[in-house]
């Protein structure tokens, strides 16, 4: 199996302004722009020989600053820098940008839901978890045992990539978290959280 440090993307205004992304976009807060840089220290203490480690980074804007960023600081070569649009975002479809408050009003008691019920996948326009999994494993697949690679992607998208990795059940990988303050060390299909500080 490939060896994988999973990194969600620093915080962005719309994360802060409680907005939906998905497949939208917009940059990473200081704030954001300070957890790309202690992923960048953590992972010049974890990756040891950095000719080994390939970077791979979902194509939008906030996965882009942040590798760029995190690049520089664990002394990566951001130039060689693979970005591969199956690591995007769930798609939310007409409800990007929207406040989740907004959301939460006209939907009551949706967006509490959880697991495979989770408010993502019932954007009208968006994607499916069954769509969203099959791109992530397609991605997954064609990845070469013995692979080394750092991986910045999405929240949702992580929490489906760590289960299909793993093997977990759908439902119960959909209830795992989505920290901006650590990476996942994913190796021989076990998944291990270290904290970033």
């Amino acid at each position: 199996m490939p060896t994988i440090i999973l990194v969600r993307h620093g915080e962005t205004r719309w994360n802060r302004e409680g907005r939906v992304q998905g497949h939208g976009d917009s940059p990473l807060t200081p704030k954001g722009a300070a957890q790309a840089r202690a992923y960048g220290l953590r992972l010049r203490d974890v990756l040891g020989d950095r000719q080994r480690w390939r970077v791979v980074s979902s194509p939008l804007g906030r996965c882009v600053q942040t590798t760029g960023i995190l690049c520089e600081v664990a002394g990566l070569d951001f130039r060689a820098i693979t970005f591969d649009q199956r690591l995007r975002e769930v798609h939310t479809g007409d409800w990007s940008g929207l406040p989740k408050s907004e959301l939460a009003a006209r939907h009551p008691g949706m967006m509490e839901a959880e697991g495979l019920g989770h408010w993502v996948f019932r954007c009208p326009g968006g994607e499916s978890h069954q769509a969203l999994s099959t791109r992530l494993a397609q991605w997954l697949g064609e990845l070469q045992p013995g692979e080394k690679l750092v991986v910045v992607s999405h929240g949702i998208a992580g929490r489906v990539l760590r289960g299909l990795y793993a093997g977990e059940d759908p439902d119960r990988a959909m209830r795992s978290d989505s920290p901006q303050d650590a990476l996942f060390l994913m190796a021989k299909g076990c998944i291990e959280r270290i904290s970033v500080q």
